[in-house]
């Protein structure tokens, strides 16, 4: 008994440990667990964090383009342990101009800021210059992010409305940050700087001193990406004669002093860009580069890639640079270009106070100058309208603006929506037509505007063209048209003239389908027989297309009209003059040319005219040279008769005075 007492209390008190244990874990185990309150927490540590390295990463960057003085002045500030002013209170209201910081931190919507831009009556107060301030960056970046080659000569007038003088800083900055988001671009960029320094040479040479800063900065702290866009920059500044030629000389030279991969390639994407351009102006430097290139591809230290990058830029400079226009004609604007001296050796002062918001003392006098330069460029009239001026002059004001609203709202397609409407229209029409007669129907129901009715005539020798056989619906069609309107008559011989000017392009399945339309429309009459003066049948004047083409053509017409009927319409004294030139007389060798092809292609009773003039052709000559010696006799026995009378009258007076003599002796 003892000892089972002794052994149930051993159990028990392991019993108790286990719970306690047990306990314990539970308790552990529910205290380690996180609560929400304790995520919360966890996460706003993390966010403040992160949020501080960002802003220490910053303030490196900062740091890292400040000059020495501003970081001694930093470091004893921090030391002495001056507090900076605190900044006033962030309240983004109307009065506090403060609020907004460098750039305009607090977004305001267009139609609040032109709302309280009219609330303003001081237009000198610092409120008002801040306004004014932020609608002009936001105008400026609105534009220049807009720009491209189709509607550049749209965007300038726009830009020009801006005080670019006041934000000379933002434009160069705008047009830095988009070139630097759209390399592609970078020629536009180029072609609107060029604009602006025709007329204000002090911004463009702004932009042009930072991005050569800019590159600068790029090539020392090994930035690709950044310096590549410079570069092409450059580039197209250059090809715009914005930058003298000399920049781009230095620019190739500095990249190949120490050739290696990245550099090598950087400078051949420069030369690429701009080398017609250096081609016409310094052949001289641009062989030196070459002559450059060719060393280091002759040394062999650079990678595969590279070295195949400068075989094709000699490969390019052998085609004469093509595909790599210096400018394209859309974008040469400018006619008087200034060019500016910026040399990568020159201390440079990016200005970058400009890009930052400061009161002007003197705005109001200064806008009011700027407006005076604008109308000037715009071309816009000074005088305006008075206020006191009569009630019927202002309804006449208002509709000739209304009026000139209208012109300047009438819209230009240049994409040919329209045209390639009515081609799909007309094409569809005679497609789904039975016969030629309802498709007739339908196609006059169309609406052609003055000079569409060309494009009528084109589509249907198109679609004859096309054909794996000639159809006679189309040469149906044809001749309905020609003989409705005289319109369609004219356009399609504009047509055979086209045809057979380019008859060479064509194959020989849609040169038979061309020559048996035009066959048909000669036959039923349709069309007159005087567009064979065009056709030279000469052996010099034809090719094997065009002489195909006339085979195919006299053929049809021989068969449509019968051999006799066809020979009687070739003799016509009236078509004589239209057809000298498919049956010549002015040569014996193109006479018998034409014999010859006429009787090979089986239609040799047309040349019986021919033939016999042919054979009469030596008599005829004869006949030319006796009348010719005859003309000739004629004026030497006109001439002999003279020094025949001549000599007689002469005789006869000698005899006269000898009978005298005679008399006077006896």
């Amino acid at each position: 008994m003892g000892r089972h007492d002794s052994s149930s209390e051993e159990d028990k008190r392991v019993r108790r440990s286990d719970r306690e244990r047990g306990r314990r874990g539970s308790t552990r185990v529910t205290a380690d667990k996180p609560t929400s309150d304790d995520r919360q927490k966890s996460s706003r540590e993390s966010e403040r964090k992160r949020r501080d390295n960002e802003g220490l990463l910053k303030r490196d960057r900062r740091e890292r383009d400040w000059s020495d003085s501003q970081r001694d002045k930093l470091r004893k500030e921090e030391k002495s342990g001056v507090t900076k002013p605190k900044l006033p209170e962030l309240n983004p209201s109307d009065s506090n101009a403060k609020a907004w910081g460098k750039t305009g931190g607090v977004y305001i919507p267009p139609f609040k800021l032109a709302r309280m831009m009219k609330e303003v009556d001081d237009k000198s107060s610092v409120e008002y210059q801040r306004l004014t301030w932020d609608a002009l960056r936001k105008s400026i970046n609105g534009l220049v992010n807009k720009v491209n080659a189709s509607n550049i000569k749209n965007i300038i007038p726009e830009l020009f409305a801006e005080n670019l003088i006041r934000g000379r800083g933002l434009f160069c900055r705008s047009c830095m940050k988009s070139q630097m988001a759209s390399p592609g671009f970078t020629d536009v960029f180029a072609a609107l700087v060029a604009v602006i320094n025709a007329k204000f040479p002090e911004v463009a040479e702004l932009l042009l001193k930072r991005v050569v800063l800019q590159l600068k900065r790029a090539y020392k702290r090994n930035d690709k990406p950044q310096l590549l866009a410079a570069v092409k920059f450059i580039a197209h500044l250059v090809n715009q004669q914005v930058a003298e030629e000399i920049i781009a000389l230095e620019l190739v030279s500095v990249l190949l002093e120490t050739p290696t991969d990245d550099s090598v390639e950087v400078a051949v994407g420069f030369v690429t860009e701009c080398g017609a351009m250096l081609q016409d102006v310094t052949p001289k430097g641009l062989h030196g580069i070459f002559e450059r290139f060719r060393g280091i591809l002759h040394e062999g230290d650079i990678d595969k890639r590279v070295q195949y990058l400068i075989e094709g830029l000699f490969a390019i400079r052998k085609a004469k640079f093509q595909g790599h226009p210096a400018v394209r004609p859309e974008l040469d604007l400018v006619e008087d270009k200034y060019s500016h001296d910026v040399s990568l050796n020159d201390e440079i002062v990016p200005e970058t106070s400009l890009d930052v918001f400061k009161p002007d003392p003197d705005f109001i006098e200064n806008e009011r100058k700027y407006e005076a330069l604008k109308k000037e460029l715009l071309g816009e009239d000074e005088s305006e309208d008075e206020d006191g001026s009569d009630a019927s002059s202002e309804d006449n004001d208002e509709e000739e603006e209304d009026e000139s609203g209208e012109e300047q709202m009438r819209i230009r397609d240049e994409t040919e929506t329209n045209l390639v409407n009515l081609r799909r229209t007309i094409y569809l029409t005679i497609m789904s037509s039975v016969d030629f007669e309802e498709a007739g129907h339908k196609l006059l129901k169309i609406k052609l505007e003055p000079g569409q009715e060309m494009e009528l005539c084109i589509m249907l020798l198109e679609c004859c063209s096309q054909e794996r056989t000639y159809l006679r619906y189309y040469g149906l069609l044809g001749q309905r048209f020609c003989m409705i309107n005289k319109i369609h008559q004219e356009n399609f011989e504009k047509c055979f003239v086209q045809q057979y000017s380019m008859i060479h392009r064509l194959e020989t399945n849609k040169l038979r389908n061309v020559a048996k339309f035009f066959a048909h429309l000669l036959g039923t009459d349709a069309l007159p027989w005087h567009v064979l003066a065009y056709i030279r049948l000469t052996e010099e004047d034809t090719t094997s297309s065009s002489r195909i083409f006339i085979k195919i053509l006299f053929q049809e017409l021989s068969e449509h009209l019968g051999i006799r009927l066809l020979n009687e319409r070739l003799q016509d004294p009236t078509m004589q003059e239209s057809l000298e030139s498919i049956f010549p007389k002015d040569n014996p060798k193109n006479t018998r040319f034409a014999i010859n092809f006429f009787t090979s292609i089986g239609l040799g009773g047309i040349t019986e005219s021919l033939r016999e003039y042919l054979k009469n052709m030596p008599r005829l000559i004869m006949q030319q040279q006796k009348q010719v010696a005859k003309s000739e006799s004629g004026s030497d026995s006109s001439g002999s008769d003279s020094d025949s009378s001549s000599s007689s009258s002469s005789s006869d007076e000698s005899e006269r005075e000898t009978r005298k003599r005679r008399r006077r002796r006896s």
